[in-house]
């Protein structure tokens, strides 16, 4: 049974990860278009990249404020999830297919490529990791800090096994 002590710091510590990549993700995409060429590929990332930074930064704070905006960052998280992982998928094909050298931008290292490929896939795996501490976080409260209600009976809302009172 996990409490939302335990479930605070996992989701920080995950939103952590999820944007620092998505900010490395936009740094060496930002790179690639600054350097040549651009394909429809590399407008995506950046695109995904710069609304994820912006997007993702109410994250940081649902786990204090877990009925405010943890069903907003849910659904900010079910939608990045799949667009990450398109993109994902994008710079797979890009650098995996062929010689990675000759794709989008032409001439940058093909290490570069890999980084950035690998930042992609680490924003989708922290931003689908997200998603279900984000759901963790929220069950968690809520069986913390719903009142648990007590069984009444009768006409006089005391407990059913209590002697009634009469008045004569």
């Amino acid at each position: 049974m996990i409490t939302s002590t335990v479930a605070r710091p996992l989701q920080l510590a995950t939103r952590v990860m999820q944007w620092s990549s998505a900010v490395i993700v936009m740094g060496i995409t930002s790179f690639f278009i600054n350097r040549g060429p651009r394909g429809l590929s590399i407008t995506y990332q950046e695109v995904i990249a710069v609304l994820s930074v912006v997007f993702f930064l109410p994250a940081f704070v649902s786990p204090f404020m877990p009925t405010a905006l943890g069903k907003f960052v849910l659904l900010i998280d079910v939608i990045f999830s799949y667009l990450w992982l398109t993109a994902f998928i994008f710079a797979a094909q890009d650098y995996n297919k062929r010689d990675c050298r000759f794709n989008a931008p032409p001439g940058v290292s093909c290490s570069k490529k890999k980084a950035n490929e690998a930042f992609i896939f680490l924003t989708f795996i922290f931003t689908f990791f997200g998603m279900f501490l984000e759901v963790l976080g929220l069950w968690a409260y809520r069986r913390e800090n719903v009142p648990v209600r007590e069984k009444t009976g009768g006409a006089h809302g005391g407990p059913a096994d209590a002697p009634v009172a009469t008045t004569v």
